[in-house]
């Protein structure tokens, strides 16, 4: 039995310390891309595509629904209530870092790349390379993905410029884009709006850290 689980023991030594270089990996991928990624997000918001281009309002409804704690955490937030498992750097860190994003293991790395990201570029540049980069679900021609780039194709306009309501079903259609639609009637995502309503209006709050779904919000709640 003892030298079961010492057995146990160094195995598990050994997964720590893979995951831990897999982790360091993508830190330093990040860094090593970071001058490239700092070139395509300066030119994203100097083109008005950029967090600042939605208005201040509008940025703030995205990251109290999307990362409340954005603007404080280093790329990892484990505490803030609605923050779930993923924050706003890793989000962009899945796309920016994978061909292909694999959860598990895969979400290791996206961790150390979020960290890295966080070290070399600004809130401003990681903004607007998760704005580019977002899953926004299906559209009239197609797969569409990034913030403009949906309304546009869907509303004929910029985001600043959409009514409050069709920008709050940009918001909430990130939480699930393959499910949720844009182009048609959706009476699922008409509830996640009114969730989201309620959540700016200071009417409820997230029922924990991993409430990004806004069950505290729900009109039964």
């Amino acid at each position: 039995m003892k030298r079961i689980l010492k057995y146990a023991a160094l195995l598990m030594g050994l997964v720590v310390v893979l995951a831990a270089g897999y982790g360091a990996k993508g830190y330093i991928d990040a860094l090593s891309d970071s001058d490239a990624l700092r070139t395509r997000a300066d030119t994203l918001i100097a083109q008005g595509r950029g967090g600042a281009a939605l208005g201040a309002e509008r940025l703030a409804i995205l990251l109290k629904v999307e990362d409340p704690g954005f603007a404080g955490h280093a790329g990892v937030d484990l505490s803030t209530p609605g923050a779930g498992l993923t924050t706003i750097t890793q989000s962009a860190a899945k796309r920016l870092a994978f061909d292909k994003f694999r959860p598990g293991i895969g979400k290791v790395r996206q961790t150390g790349y979020a960290l890295g990201l966080e070290r070399r570029l600004s809130k401003e540049q990681i903004l607007a390379l998760w704005l580019d980069t977002l899953e926004m679900g299906h559209g009239p021609d197609g797969w569409m993905t990034g913030f403009f780039t949906a309304s546009s194709t869907v509303y004929g306009r910029p985001p600043s410029e959409l009514s409050n309501a069709d920008f709050m079903r940009l918001v909430a259609v990130l939480i699930a884009p393959a499910a949720y639609s844009l182009t048609r009637a959706d009476a699922g995502l008409d509830e996640r709006v009114g969730r989201i309503e309620r959540l700016v209006s200071g009417a409820c709050s997230p029922a924990g850290f991993r409430d990004v779904w806004l069950e505290g919000c729900s009109s039964s709640s």
